[in-house]
């Protein structure tokens, strides 16, 4: 046997040993065995690199070191999933649901583990590329590290498809997580404080040879791509199992609702008996088709819903309550309590809201407290343990001027919120206007962070965001932890962000209600800064979701001199203020006034690609076809309830085709 032919050998020898041990939990050779067998493969590799091979297991050991994970943009969204705590939420969701759908509907019940959301890529078999799931349109690329992980295939075995995506959770089990921490203390060193954020800073460790020491593992449930030939959620989870991955064998089909309510009553129960952290489960319409059909909100599947099981709750006492002051004026009260271990994390503080939710709790300084995180995220209080109330507790009485600058608090009729009027001058307003405008989802300023913004604005550098523009190197590099290197780097990455397109310019601008979403639709429908500051109410109003919250919000930003004045400067030096030459001549009005539904599978263009069509065009998509309705473009498989309904309406059922030539 030649060289090559023994490095093949061991290569295919070793991944089957890997594959038996990390995902069919079925070793079938001794630790000792292994490992002498992976040396022996280094060693020939090491001999005759001739013979590299991307897949080979010898790469799983680590060894590159990164500096700065590459941002990438990722090719499908990665959405979060709409939460649910109580079994109404579920009735309600399949209540929906039925509506949306035709047939029957079958759910597919899988277990929520809590881990960090991962998607990876193949093609041709290969790993080519591992993605965090970052903000959900863009993430990291920890590639080097997910190759360390045991449980994911370097190179898969079966009839895959060319190239696709497979997402799910690097998890850290409880025994590892545990061995982990038991040499940690050994060590003189603090214990890591749970599986799920140790998991998570793995992925981001900058030496892959230290992840691959982490005993990590990857449970992988979801298919992603295109001719995949996968009909149903069920079988995505079948294929992937074939190809070799790791996907987590607790799984339920079930044809109605009270089967998922019986799946999530025993785990509720049963979870702890499981060698992973799990906080819930999540339920998913099976076939791929209807999931398809029902499509997304702007930050979930309409599709799916995680039911999130009840949270851990501990009582501890409330020593203070303090104030702050958000980037609107808008006040928040925060209860400063004795430190208390929950779920995983010391808790120390927890938002009160508002002024109502004080009043509500009736909660006091020096009360004993029920302390619960919500979504198991978030700390909150839940009540208050009156039997333990000191007999000499004072009712709250919540503040009336600012904090931080002393003005009078203002509250306006229906809002719940109190207020600092002072936007110019209190300076945590200033600094957490800027803070977002430097944000990854708007300028997203290379080398500048908040910390450096709150320097920035309590040295006198800068009062505003149109200031960044002035910022020179010599003015920024004496600041503390600041060097000639940073200094440059803030500068250029401050000069760069005048490139980044309108609508995150716009939401940048920190315009009340003005998220990403509702920027995104501004820019697209004013084309300019320009053309949105002359709008009136009424004519904001007839843009699409725009409600009138919003419409008021816009319309008193650019009453008011000094954010008129900020982005007269933003347009003087450079910003991208309107939509660019590219975007504008990508879209017409074409189907203006026009509203589609869309169902059935198609030929020549995915659904998506159908709907985007229509928006570039200056239609718009609906889910439900009523009177209003324009047009229903049909693919094939079209719900007979959906044709029967456009039918007796009248409206007109085109195919794709003819779609198509009405924006040729």
């Amino acid at each position: 046997m030649d060289i090559k032919e023994q490095i093949l050998q061991l290569r295919n020898e070793l991944s089957q040993h890997n594959y038996n041990y990390y995902v069919l939990d079925a070793p079938s050779i001794s630790d000792f065995e292994f490992d002498t067998k992976l040396k022996q493969l280094q060693a020939l590799e090491t001999a005759h690199p001739q013979y590299y091979d991307a897949s080979s297991p010898t790469l799983r050991v680590g060894g590159e070191v990164t500096k700065n994970f590459e941002t990438v943009v990722h090719a499908q969204r990665m959405y979060s999933l709409d939460n649910s705590y109580s079994k109404d939420d579920l009735m309600d969701w399949e209540t929906r649901l039925r509506k949306m759908v035709d047939g029957p509907i079958q759910y597919t019940c899988e277990l929520k583990y809590d881990g960090a959301s991962i998607s990876i890529t193949y093609e041709n078999g290969l790993l080519v590329q591992a993605l965090t799931r970052g903000d959900g349109t863009q993430g990291d690329n920890v590639t080097a590290n997910i190759k360390t992980i045991k449980s994911v295939p370097l190179k898969l075995r079966g009839d895959y498809p060319e190239k696709f995506e497979i997402r799910g959770e690097i998890v850290l089990p409880f025994e590892g997580f545990n061995a982990m921490n038991v040499e940690r203390i050994a060590a003189g060193e603090e214990p890591y404080k749970n599986p799920r954020n140790t998991a998570s800073g793995s992925l981001k460790l900058q030496d892959s040879a230290e992840v691959a020491k982490r005993p990590l593992e990857c449970l992988l449930y979801s298919i992603v791509g295109e001719n995949t030939s996968i009909q149903t959620q069920f079988e995505n989870l079948e294929k992937a199992r074939s190809w070799g991955f790791k996907v987590p064998a607790i799984a339920k089909l079930t044809d109605s609702i009270d089967g998922v309510l019986e799946f999530v009553n025993y785990w509720d129960t049963h979870r702890h008996e499981l060698p992973y952290e799990t906080d819930g489960v999540v339920i998913k319409v099976n076939s791929l088709f209807q999931q398809a059909e029902l499509g997304y909100t702007a930050k979930a599947p309409r599709w799916a819903m995680a039911y999130k099981f009840k949270a851990e709750q501990v009582s501890t006492r409330l020593e203070h309550i303090s104030y702050q002051v958000g980037r609107t004026g808008a006040i928040t009260p925060v209860a400063n309590l004795q430190a208390v271990e929950l779920a995983g994390t010391i808790v120390k503080r927890a938002s009160l809201h508002n002024a109502d939710q004080i009043e509500k709790l009736d909660v006091r300084i020096g009360d004993w407290v029920y302390v619960e995180k919500g979504g198991e995220i978030i700390p909150k209080i839940m009540g208050v343990d009156l039997d333990r109330r000191p007999a000499e507790s004072v009712q709250t009485v919540y503040i009336s001027s600012c904090p931080e600058c002393e003005s009078p608090l203002v509250r306006k009729e229906g809002e719940a919120q109190h207020y600092c009027p002072n936007d110019v001058g209190c300076t945590p307003q200033i600094i957490g206007r800027i803070q977002h405008y430097i944000s990854r989802k708007a300028l997203d300023i290379e080398g500048l962070g908040g910390e450096t913004v709150a320097l920035l604005v309590h040295e006198g550098l800068i009062r505003d965001y149109a200031d960044l523009y002035e910022l020179t190197t010599d003015q920024i590099i004496h600041l503390d932890r600041m060097a000639e290197k940073s200094a440059d780097n803030l500068v250029k990455g401050v000069q760069a962000s005048k490139d980044v397109p309108f609508e995150r310019v716009l939401f940048g601008l920190g315009i009340r209600y003005v998220g990403e979403t509702v920027a995104k639709k501004l820019a697209k429908h004013y084309k300019s800064i320009e053309a949105l500051s002359k709008a009136t109410l009424e004519d904001l109003e007839q843009v699409d979701e725009i409600g009138i919250k919003i419409a008021e919000s816009v319309v008193d930003f650019f009453r008011t001199e000094a954010n008129v004045q900020l982005v007269s400067r933003l347009i003087l030096y450079g910003l991208q203020l309107q939509l660019s030459e590219e975007a504008l001549s990508n879209q017409t009005t074409q189907l203006e006034g026009l509203r589609f539904v869309v169902s059935g599978v198609f030929e020549t263009v995915s659904r998506d690609e159908l709907k985007a069509l229509i928006d570039s065009n200056g239609g718009k998509v609906v889910s439900s076809i009523s009177a209003k309705t324009s047009y229903v473009v049909a693919g094939a498989n079209m719900g007979p309830s959906k044709r029967t309904k456009a039918e007796s309406l009248k409206v007109p059922i085109i195919s794709e085709q003819v779609f198509l030539e009405m924006i040729d």
